[in-house]
């Protein structure tokens, strides 16, 4: 890989292959089908680069099948995330450095998902301003999007960008590829594999063409956040909601999608005490729940609507604690720590951005598990291993990272 800017028949580079390399092993991403890990690859990794910047080049690479993984859902039932393999993600990472700085400009300013300079954080505090000024909220919920994006529109949208044959050509072999589940390999005319890099990137040109320019186009009076699939839009009346709600059932259906009817609500977020007339007065978007909640004020107390972590996300917390904190776990209590404490880490930094307060109990339980292990390990009463957590506290009280916030007594 000596000269990085030599090229074959399709101007993809030797650098770009391995611009490419490093950016998914910076992500230290999993292996595919074929069992390689990024370790496994990096071995010989000239040697592995040439080869896709070899059929890259030429034109004959062609994506093997996405491994598929169940991921459990916070709602419940599972995900089928598509894994590529390492060299499968190379690929897709080079498409993806190419076709990006093209069409991120033209993105629209409250789409947060996936986007280089956005967040969710970002989205979260739009919404929160936003809650506070209009009364009404549409909570958008689309069923199975990433299964059921039409691939000749995908296509339509990704050449609006772009008449290069080879982005294209690849795209399309992406989207041909299939996902192994249970044996069986599955291929069709929608959808595309959640868990490729390529996918999220699809997912807002897609997105973006459905439903933020048909909203900045037709509906600009309602401001909304999108954040990949998810969305809300604020109305100012109840009857603008319920407008705007049959609009996009159409919208979506025009564009060969469909909404969630059971999750897609019209929700009341004004100011003021709640009325019988208006149950809905709460929903979930991206981990938080959006409520109304007693906020303290120079002028006293008063009715705010306020993010906070979800129920449903405390849930997915304690299931990933639990598989951590088993009563048979055979380790030291340093173990755990050194386990959770990238965990606590990212939820508390996430979850904990507005009202951390709500969380309270969220991490009164953790040290709660924590008890209940000693008792389990140590064969010790409550008071006794409650009393032992607090001298481990007392001589290390930074060993857990949520003590700083909670401490175990």
């Amino acid at each position: 890989m000596i000269d990085y800017y030599e090229t074959k028949q399709h101007p993809v580079t030797k650098k770009m292959v391995l611009d490419a390399y490093k950016k998914v092993k910076e992500n230290n991403a999993s292996g595919g089908i074929d069992g390689e890990s990024i370790e496994d690859f990096s071995i010989d990794a000239s040697k592995n680069l040439y080869r896709i910047w070899n059929r890259m080049t030429s034109g004959c690479y062609y994506p093997p099948v996405v491994k598929s993984v169940e991921i459990p859902k916070k709602s419940g039932g599972v995900r089928i995330l598509g894994i590529p393999t390492i060299s499968d993600r190379i690929a897709q990472q080079v498409v993806k450095n190419y076709l990006e700085p093209i069409v991120e400009g033209s993105f629209h300013e409250d789409s947060y998902g996936y986007r280089p300079g956005k967040n969710a954080h970002q989205a979260l505090e739009k919404a929160t301003a936003r809650c506070g000024y209009y009364s009404w909220v549409v909570d958008i919920d689309i069923r199975a999007f990433f299964d059921s994006i039409d691939h000749e529109l995908l296509l339509k949208a990704i050449e609006w960008y772009t008449k290069e044959k080879w982005i294209l050509m690849y795209i399309k072999r992406w989207l041909k590829a299939g996902i192994m589940c249970n044996g069986e390999v599955r291929r069709g005319e929608k959808g595309t594999p959640q868990g490729g890099v390529i996918s999220p990137l699809l997912a807002n040109i897609f997105l973006h063409f459905v439903f933020d320019k048909w909203m900045e186009k037709n509906h600009s009076n309602m401001p909304f956040e999108r954040y990949c699939d998810d969305a809300i839009i604020h109305c100012t009346t109840e009857k603008q909601a319920n407008f705007i709600k049959g609009a996009i059932t159409r919208r979506m259906i025009d564009c060969r999608l469909m909404l969630n009817e059971e999750k897609t609500r019209i929700v009341y977020c004004k100011n003021h005490i709640h009325t019988e007339a208006h149950r809905s007065v709460s929903f979930d978007f991206l981990g938080y729940t959006f409520r109304p909640l007693g906020r303290p004020t120079k002028n006293g107390w008063k009715l705010m609507y306020f993010p906070c972590m979800s129920d449903s996300s405390k849930k997915a917390v304690r299931q990933k604690v639990r598989e951590v904190v088993r009563r048979r776990f055979q380790g030291t209590i340093l173990n755990i720590a050194r386990i959770l404490n990238p965990k606590i880490r990212g939820w508390y930094q996430y979850y904990c951005v507005y009202s951390k307060w709500t969380t309270h109990g969220l991490w009164y339980w953790l040290n709660l598990k924590l008890v209940r292990w000693i008792m389990e390990n140590r064969k010790l009463g409550k008071g006794r291993a409650h009393r032992w957590l607090v001298r481990v506290y007392e001589t290390n009280p930074r060993l857990f990272e949520h003590w700083s916030f909670i401490r175990p007594y």
